[in-house]
């Protein structure tokens, strides 16, 4: 393992990160507010840490690893989550012990819409810029996690598509077109959010209003910069625009880039994973919708159908733009889009859960197997679209699904033995696990009721989600460290 190496480029992500105060300074100028020095102060002493970090090992010039690329990974989002946690701690407009802190920045970065902040409205706009900027850029950060890291990495299911992404990869080095990768995807990433603001903005929201949810909504991260979220607005223009992109956010970003490079929409369905991205969301609006209507949730199916959409979209996306007015739907509905957060968005999207391609997958192999059951002697291969799937992706997946339900149970236990009630502990888990955000129980409004304990168990579910289980894991194999 090239350590100088992993140190230089660490130093200049959070050289990097240091500069991303500067937006929020002007926008605390634009809105007249007093927090500028607090992010020019910590802009300031993260980038001299991240210079003192990399100056030392400058020179070193090396092609990364694997072990290089995991162990990046990793510390990359857990420095983020604790320097993102900083204007929060040192803002006299936001008392936030560090518990709490670090909690809403990872929560941000992670795309997951857990938070412990309340009166939002009245919070400075530079702090609420703030806060929906890290979901932006902790997006575009699985972007290029998903799509360029995990598939060299051998984070089971995205291998099938390495070679439809730009600047495919397909060899065990981190070449320099994951550059190439990260470039062009960022690009379709800034023009769809470009695209979801002016949207917003067309539907009546403001114009802070208007970027700052166009920043969360494609992110799928899910922060407002209401209290009561979308259901302040209560407009349906507004909610279309939210259902559209939260979707769209949702599906394998490789896809828009080969749509837009071929101007020719059927590249969507000619993918088996958005054809089952598709078919569960509209399964999943139909059965809210319904039950909605059935029991007398709202007056006619219209109004049924648009609070249906929105919660279902929502909870599948992992955006978590729901809040907590769906904990309080009659029958299943509360449980069901709990559980659909677990399957959650496209492989290469920025939505979170298990994702869609590696359900998929799991059961054709679950076909195959009552396959031999009744035919023992026959060879049948488990084709994704048109390809065989290799005995080592199955064999991946499998691993992936068995260590991440042991890893939800162990949280969860944890989470109970920090003091919470069983509904509460595995909603809460399930939800930050999946990178969603809203949950049951007393976590149904705000994460803020729950002990210190209980929060840092929930960092950790976070993290784990958005690293896919793997990322992290192998960290703690003695293997790994060995020469």
């Amino acid at each position: 393992m090239h350590l100088s190496l992993v140190q230089r480029i660490l130093g200049l992500v959070i050289v990097a990160f240091g500069l991303t105060m500067l937006p929020p300074v002007v926008v605390d100028v634009v809105y007249g507010g007093t927090t500028a020095g607090l992010f020019l102060m910590v802009g300031a002493a993260l980038v001299a840490m991240g210079t003192a970090l990399w100056l030392p090992v400058r020179r070193v010039n090396r092609d990364l690893r694997l072990r290089d690329g995991f162990l990046i990974v990793a510390l990359f989002w857990a420095l983020l989550g604790l320097g993102g946690a900083l204007p929060f701690f040192f803002s006299a407009s936001t008392p936030l012990s560090f518990t709490d802190a670090v909690f809403e920045s990872v929560a941000g970065v992670t795309t997951t819409n857990a938070s412990v902040m309340r009166g939002l409205e009245k919070l400075p706009h530079a702090i609420l810029w703030y806060r929906q900027q890290l979901q932006w850029l902790g997006g575009i950060g699985v972007i290029v996690l998903a799509v360029a890291l995990f598939p060299i990495l051998g984070i089971g299911g995205m291998q099938l598509y390495k070679g439809d992404t730009p600047g495919s990869v397909k060899d065990e080095k981190l070449t320099p077109r994951i550059t190439e990768t990260a470039k062009t995807l960022s690009g379709i990433y800034l023009l769809m959010t470009a695209v979801c603001a002016i949207a917003y903005a067309s539907a009546g929201m403001s114009a802070f209003d208007a970027v700052s949810h166009a920043f969360s909504t494609v992110s799928t991260g899910g922060f407002s910069t209401h209290d009561g979220g979308f259901a302040y607005f209560q407009s349906t223009a507004i909610d279309t625009v939210a259902i559209v992109f939260m979707f769209l956010g949702g599906v394998n970003f490789a896809l828009h880039f080969l749509a837009w490079k071929r101007r020719d929409s059927s590249v969507y369905l000619s993918d088996p994973q958005f054809r089952g991205y598709l078919l569960l969301s509209a399964a999943l609006v139909a059965i809210v919708s319904i039950t909605l209507y059935q029991s007398g949730v709202y007056p006619n199916l219209g109004e049924a159908l648009r609070h249906g959409a929105f919660a279902a979209i929502s909870m599948q996306s992992t955006t978590g733009f729901a809040g907590a007015s769906f904990a309080y739907w009659p029958g299943m509905l509360p449980v069901l889009l709990m559980l659909v957060t677990f399957v959650g968005g496209s492989a290469g999207s920025t939505g979170g859960g298990m994702k869609v391609i590696r359900w998929q997958l799991v059961l054709k192999q679950a076909q195959r197997e009552l396959m031999r059951l009744v035919h023992p002697n026959a060879a049948v291969a488990v084709k994704f679209g048109d390809k065989a799937v290799a005995g080592r992706v199955l064999a991946a997946i499998t691993g992936f699904f068995a260590m991440y339900l042991v890893l939800f149970g162990v949280l969860m236990l944890l989470m109970m033995a920090a003091g919470t009630d069983q509904v509460t502990a595995w909603s809460a888990i399930a939800s930050c696990i999946n990178n969603a955000g809203p949950a049951l129980g007393s976590v149904a409004s705000t994460y803020g009721h729950l002990p210190d304990p209980a929060k840092w168990i929930a960092i950790c579910a976070m993290l784990v989600g958005r690293l896919e289980v793997f990322t992290v894991a192998v960290l703690f194999m003695p293997a790994f460290w060995r020469h």
